[in-house]
């Protein structure tokens, strides 16, 4: 049966393998994928710095935009990390994304290195699941102008500076005043980020179909401040009142340096990111394997 996919695009971060490791390079991953590919019936597209980092050849090369506009899948071979960048860059295109993890955890990679081709093979036919996972539109504001303007598909961080103390921020949902917060810092998360920085600063985990995001503090100097759950409907600001070199991270990919009186703001983006996954696939599953649920239960 012929693949559903006829323009599959090769993205992933290049790296050498350690000495001792037994992880085969990134060239040698993407050229087995790449024929994999090719014997599927597939025309393969690498993505312009993947194929200049890779110094893989014989095949067109393009970038995120061009990807975006004419091909049918973007097949990620990496970390999260990763996945999070090129999935912020393609939501506009409503491509969807698969992930084949040659990173740590692998979240939302979740096709293991040395079984892609028996996992791949049916989802070219059509046998995936497919997950839509909401983004944020984040913006920072000073003196009334916007200085700089991201997306999130995992969260927006205010963070304080590496060597001064607490920031305040006053923090208002909605145009409703919430609080004023002296913290590190505070994350807001959307679903797929409330397993990454929210779960360790204390926040619930969110299934990823649930319109809503976490506000979590990061060690605030009141206890009695903790995460909560808000609707991804409405607006987050953020206005940093006090404290020095804080910064605005987004996907902690992007960096924005803030000085007081700064605003962030937070929507939830028209984009959506598009993952597709093994047939059966379960985010129960992929929770239990990378929490490491039930381990030391017989």
């Amino acid at each position: 049966m012929k693949s559903k996919f006829r323009h599959i695009a090769l993205l992933g971060k290049y790296h050498l393998p350690q000495p001792g490791s037994s992880k085969p390079s990134s060239r040698l991953v993407l050229e087995s994928i790449a024929q994999f590919l090719h014997t599927q019936g597939c025309e393969v597209v690498l993505e312009h710095e993947t194929a200049a980092n890779s110094g893989l050849q014989g095949y067109p090369v393009m970038d995120v935009q061009g990807i975006g506009q004419s091909c049918d899948l973007a097949l990620v071979v990496g970390g999260d990390g990763t996945m999070l960048g090129y999935a912020r860059q393609l939501a506009a295109y409503n491509v969807p994304l698969v992930g084949v993890n040659q990173g740590r955890l692998g979240f939302i990679t979740d096709i293991r290195l040395n079984a892609f081709s028996e996992t791949l093979r049916p989802m070219l036919r059509g046998e995936y699941e497919e997950d839509k996972r909401a983004l944020m539109h984040a913006k920072v504001w000073r003196d009334g102008h916007c200085v700089f303007d991201a997306l999130a598909l995992n969260d927006v961080v205010v963070n304080r500076g590496a060597t001064s103390g607490m920031v305040e921020m006053r923090v208002e949902v909605d145009g409703h005043f919430v609080a004023n917060q002296r913290a590190d810092g505070l994350i807001i998360a959307t679903p797929t980020g409330s397993t990454a920085y929210s779960l360790s600063a204390g926040g619930p985990l969110l299934h990823p179909s649930l319109p809503a995001w976490v506000m979590a503090p990061i060690a605030p100097h009141t206890l009695s401040n903790r995460p909560i759950v808000l609707a991804d409907t409405g607006e987050i600001a953020i206005d940093l009142v006090a404290g020095r070199d804080a910064s605005a991270n987004f996907d902690m990919q992007s960096l924005a340096s803030l000085l007081l009186g700064d605003r962030i703001t937070v929507k939830r983006s028209q984009h959506a990111a598009r993952f597709l996954h093994p047939r059966g696939w379960s985010y129960f599953d992929t929770l239990r394997e990378k929490l490491h649920w039930n381990e030391g239960v017989a």
